[in-house]
């Protein structure tokens, strides 16, 4: 016998909660349905209530109402949730400078890029051009082009080895900076982002080395290297390369060659080498901190602008496993409906799902007799599941 119509109602889905948590073993295809199952129908965006996809306001559509997406998502009272096979769905549009998705063949409005991400377009490819150059600049010292190129390598091998580094992880940062830019993917502008204070942290240590090495007694520390570190060969191609021999005179921590021997005319290294070392370091040191603003400045960049290269902040507010799809709709307005059938009866149901005003197809004589108590409950609800998965497939 069915409950009284004047009996008050119950909370909505107090008892089908209960019903499916005491029976997840016997439903195998609830455990793959998203969490959006626990929605009340009253929160449901009128969007959803469509089989077809929604796509932004256009000139006439009136009653077309957007869940998210494109540059409308910015105006005042629209919504910035994005749809399935919305522009930027889980912040990937698929094309190069926002063109056509993969697989769509149907062409799509014409993209535009924002102005942040514009901002960003031009900070990387001023960080491309310094670390370009860097990084060629540091190759062609390693393999010897200029014509004092071994006294650095010989000299000043650390902080060459820092530089290179430094100039290598910003060629690779850029080339991560371009896959994001012009895919739109935020997850690779995040590495881009974190990535910028790598190399920060190695460009910002050869100008250190170079200029404490600089400034504070240099003469001592010249002194110090061809006394202690730079061996028999380093000295070797210092002289080669200053034309020197010894270090105050050849007889004096000289190496001896073809052009150094201890009769030689060559004048000591000392002068020579010192002067190399003060114009070399100085201009080194000069050239990483007149980087360092500008990178600071790519920084800030990357962290204001990474999230804004599509009119969409970010992938959508809601976790992906928590969007509605029309299959969890129909499954949330079947629960919705043995609600009723159970509080009002199979009569009240009919009513309800003739005059709903969505277009998803119910059959109410599944409503016609009311369910049972815990014993039917479990497969009330699994054939729910069916029935639904059937009824409207979740659109893409």
């Amino acid at each position: 016998m069915g409950p009284s119509p004047l009996e008050p109602p119950s909370a909505p889905f107090a008892s089908g909660i209960d019903d499916r948590s005491s029976n997840n073993g016997s439903s195998p295809r609830s455990e793959h349905l998203p969490l959006s199952l626990n929605y009340l129908p009253t929160k449901f965006s009128s969007g959803l209530l469509t089989p077809t996809p929604r796509r932004r306001k256009r000139k006439g559509d009136s009653q077309l109402q957007v869940r998210g997406g494109g540059r409308e998502a910015f105006k005042s009272g629209e919504a910035r949730m994005p749809n399935e096979g919305d522009e930027d769905y889980d912040g990937v549009t698929g094309g190069w400078f926002g063109g056509r998705d993969g697989g769509q063949t149907r062409p799509r409005s014409r993209m535009r890029w924002t102005k942040f991400k514009w901002v960003l377009f031009v900070a990387n490819i001023i960080l491309s051009f310094y670390a370009l150059t860097g990084l060629i600049f540091c190759l062609m010292t390693w393999f010897d082009v200029f014509e004092h190129a071994d006294i650095v390598r010989v000299g000043n091998r650390t902080e060459l080895i820092f530089s290179t580094a430094a100039a290598a992880s910003a060629v690779v940062v850029s080339v991560v900076g371009w896959a994001g830019i012009l895919m739109n993917n935020r997850s690779f502008l995040a590495v881009y982002t974190f990535s910028l204070w790598i190399v920060f942290a190695l460009l910002v240590v050869p100008g250190y080395l170079t200029y404490k090495q600089r400034t504070f007694n240099l003469e001592g520390k010249i002194n110090a290297q061809w006394s202690r570190d730079l061996g028999a060969e380093g000295r070797l191609r210092i002289q080669n390369r200053l034309h020197c021999c010894g270090y105050f005179s050849p007889f004096v921590e000289a190496t001896i060659s073809q052009t150094c021997y201890a009769r030689s005319v060559l004048p000591g290294c000392k002068a020579a080498y010192l002067d190399f070392e003060k114009s070399v370091l100085e201009l080194w040191y000069t050239i990483v901190f007149s980087l360092v603003p500008l990178h600071i400045a790519i920084m800030v960049v990357g962290l204001l602008c990474s999230n804004h290269v599509t009119y969409r902040f970010g992938k959508g507010m809601m976790p992906k496993a928590y969007r509605l799809s029309m299959t969890s709709m129909a499954v949330i307005m079947d629960n919705y409906a043995n609600q009723l059938a159970e509080q009002y009866g199979s009569e009240v149901v009919s009513d309800v799902l003739l005059h709903s005003p969505s277009n998803m197809q119910f059959d109410s004589s599944a409503y016609s007799s009311p369910p049972s108590k815990a014993n039917s409950n479990s497969s009330t609800h699994t054939g729910r599941y069916d029935s639904s998965t059937h009824r409207a497939p979740e659109s893409m």
